[in-house]
């Protein structure tokens, strides 16, 4: 019980403890504190480069990921990342500055594709597999100057890549639940506010990692929630964009019909900044074709104070009365933004099929599409590494690969028994149908309530333990609607709120976020991974947010 205390503390900071703001020390600049715009009016003047602030992430990465608290967040790490930093110091010396990402840091979840270094997802069946190419989120961010400091940690095969949601047999629940924010290749990574709890999934590493502070941002995936969970559960923030605004070339799948890349930070104006920069249409992702003449490349413009003003946001209580402390935050975050002159419609009600469905229908087109779609991926893989769900169930569940995570093999095994053919009636009739139908329902709670987003508790519980006792809590997490809906939504500080909004509303909804981040000041650091003299760096440079 000592940690639900500790949680609904960091909790209640959000909306309501301003004192716990921590700003850029007056003395330099602090990294922990910093946004991507402190950073570039440093970097301008000359009193901070690109080889320092890289340095500086590196320490933390040093002082904390493997050592004290063991975060064990990162998997691999860019040798040549101080090299680049110093290139890309020169380029600015020079006069040539790529944009606002030019010399930043960032990690990647590691079922990104990139050509100088391993692309695991979280699997070690897959530790040594190179990419032929970065993938397209990866390439548009180094084109812009940012610096890949390294690969993180995931829920193996983005969680759902064998799972046992949706088994009835306890048997099977118990000996194919995976600990929080564990995979075979990376091992078992921690929460860094407290650490007998997991960073959530399956972008649990780069949540962890974003903060403790080992890079400026990081990028996750979203198949049901993987951006927001974690975002959420490390006290951070995090989008997951309309389906079609970023591509997904060079991601490892697990359900393209649900799967997003989305940014991750500790600011809502890092986020926006980095998600301008990753827009565009792919001609290797006809996804992305929805979002020409929709997308941004610079989403910053939206972050003004008095953005909630007079906005229309729907309270969704369905996901309320799980958790007494969850539910305070809440009701306090609803406050706020009446304060903040919202128009508050509460509560809006889900049809109940849509509550009663959205499980079942994310498992059958989840387990069906990774059956087929991981095996297209590896199709271009090395001679030596599995080539199909039915290898990879083979490989970790024989006694001779000392397979790290016999949690892994028993779900993987499950989700091979269960997981339809794309061919199947009811798989066809899930996506062609059963989406359509979802999508239509949550476009109707919009016009019925005219909104303009939704507010809801990202998670209705508290983080979960790593290893919890007895079967793991159902999760009653409705960040799934928003997969399946295709409709864009974030999280912020520190583990509750979501606004979920309209396709293609991402401004919008940065809007939002950024007002209410600004009126509450809550930002929280970790405990376990406090600052480091090497954190504040150069002499004050006042770079302001917008």
């Amino acid at each position: 019980m000592r940690m639900k205390s500790v949680l609904y503390s960091v909790l209640a900071s959000f909306v309501l403890a301003s004192a716990l703001y921590v700003p850029a020390r007056a003395a330099g600049l602090n990294i922990e504190t910093a946004t991507i715009a402190d950073l570039n009016a440093a970097l301008a003047s000359g009193t901070l480069t690109s080889e320092t602030l890289v340095s500086a992430y590196l320490k933390r990465i040093e002082a904390y990921d493997k050592k004290g608290p063991a975060i064990n967040a990162i998997i691999t790490l860019n040798k040549k990342a101080l090299d680049e930093a110093r290139q890309l110091d020169v380029e600015r010396k020079n006069g040539h500055v790529r944009g606002p990402l030019h010399g930043i840091p960032v990690v990647l979840k590691d079922n990104y594709d990139t050509v100088d270094m391993p692309t695991t997802a979280g699997s070690q069946l897959l530790e040594g597999h190179m990419a032929k190419q970065d993938a397209f989120m990866v390439k548009k961010l180094r084109e812009a100057g940012a610096i890949v400091l390294g690969k993180v940690n995931l829920s193996e095969f983005a969680g759902s890549g064998g799972s046992v949601s949706g088994a009835t047999d306890p048997a099977i629940i118990k000996a194919g639940s995976v600990p929080n924010g564990a995979s075979s290749a990376g091992g078992q990574t921690k929460n860094p506010h407290e650490l007998l709890h997991g960073p959530a999934g399956s972008s649990g590493g780069t949540g962890a990692a974003i903060a403790a502070a080992f890079a400026q941002f990081g990028l996750g995936t979203d198949t049901g929630g993987s951006v927001r969970g974690p975002s959420s559960a490390n006290g951070i923030v995090g989008l997951k964009p309309t389906h079609g605004l970023l591509s997904r070339a060079g991601i490892v799948p697990l359900a393209l019909s649900f799967d997003t890349g989305g940014p991750m930070a500790r600011s809502v104006y890092d986020v926006a900044v980095a998600l301008g920069v990753m827009t565009g249409v792919d001609p290797a992702d006809d996804a992305t074709k929805k979002s020409e003449g929709k997308f941004e490349r610079d989403y910053t413009k939206y972050l003004k104070t008095g953005a909630l003003k007079g906005a229309r946001v729907g309270i969704a209580r369905d996901f309320m009365g799980k958790d007494a402390g969850t539910d305070v935050i809440v009701e306090a975050a609803i406050a706020t933004l009446k304060k903040l002159g919202a128009a508050v419609v509460d509560p809006i009600k889900y049809p109940d099929y849509i509550l009663q469905s959205k499980g079942a229908l994310y498992n059958i087109v989840t387990y069906a599409e990774f059956k087929a779609q991981i095996a297209d991926y590896l199709k271009t893989s090395e001679p030596q590494f599995p080539k199909t769900l039915d290898e990879i169930v083979a490989r970790a569940n024989d006694p001779k690969t000392g397979y790290r995570s016999p949690e892994k093999a028993v779900a993987l095994k499950y989700t091979a028994s269960v997981a339809l053919d794309l061919t199947d009636p009811s798989y066809i009739a899930a996506k062609n149908e059963a989406l359509v139908s979802t999508k239509a329902a949550v476009m109707a709670l919009f016009e019925k309530y005219r909104l303009d987003a939704i507010l809801y508790p990202t998670s209705p519980r508290p983080a979960q333990y790593i290893k919890p006792d007895g079967l793991p809590a159902p999760t009653d997490s409705p960040t799934n609607l928003a997969n399946e809906s295709g409709f864009p939504a974030w999280s912020g500080l520190p583990v509750t709120i979501s606004f979920f909004g309209r396709a293609f509303s991402e401004g919008q909804l940065l809007g939002y976020g950024y007002d209410f981040e600004q009126a509450t000041k809550a930002s929280v650091l970790p405990k376990y991974t406090p600052a480091l003299p090497s954190d504040v760096i150069g002499m004050t440079v006042a770079g302001k947010n917008p």
